[in-house]
């Protein structure tokens, strides 16, 4: 776990992924976060202190506690933060049964992102080494 100290908590998405891209829209229009949604290419990485490759793997989150998440450990942080409705499946999402099958879809996800709603091939993942 990083530690980083920043004013407000950060949620960090790929910005070249159209479907990422419609996700953060949601996010923005839907969700109440005091989070600001930054695609990462855009984000000061160093004062996150997060990397390129961090960021390319899955969204990040970094709080303005200093904790950090990936995937949809952020996914989950966002969502509490967001408070009311938004905090319980936020909560859902980090309770064992759930939090075993949650990355397991998020990585499917991630990984079939071109061919979600708004998704291009430009959003293809490159394959892993």
């Amino acid at each position: 776990m990083t530690i980083v100290t920043t004013t407000l908590p950060t949620f960090v998405f790929d910005g070249d992924c159209s479907f990422c891209s419609l996700c953060a829209e949601f996010i923005e229009r839907r969700i109440p976060t005091t989070a600001t949604v930054i695609p990462w290419q855009f984000a000061d990485l160093a004062k996150l202190g997060l990397t390129v490759e961090q960021c390319e793997a899955a969204v990040q989150w970094v709080g303005a506690d200093g904790v950090t998440a990936a995937g949809p450990d952020a996914i989950a942080l966002l969502l509490r933060d967001a408070g009311r409705f938004w905090s319980l499946p936020g909560s859902a999402l980090t309770l064992r049964p759930v939090s075993r099958l949650a990355w397991p879809a998020y990585q499917w996800v991630a990984d079939h992102r071109h061919l979600m709603p708004g998704g291009t091939a430009a959003c293809a993942v490159r394959p892993r080494p």
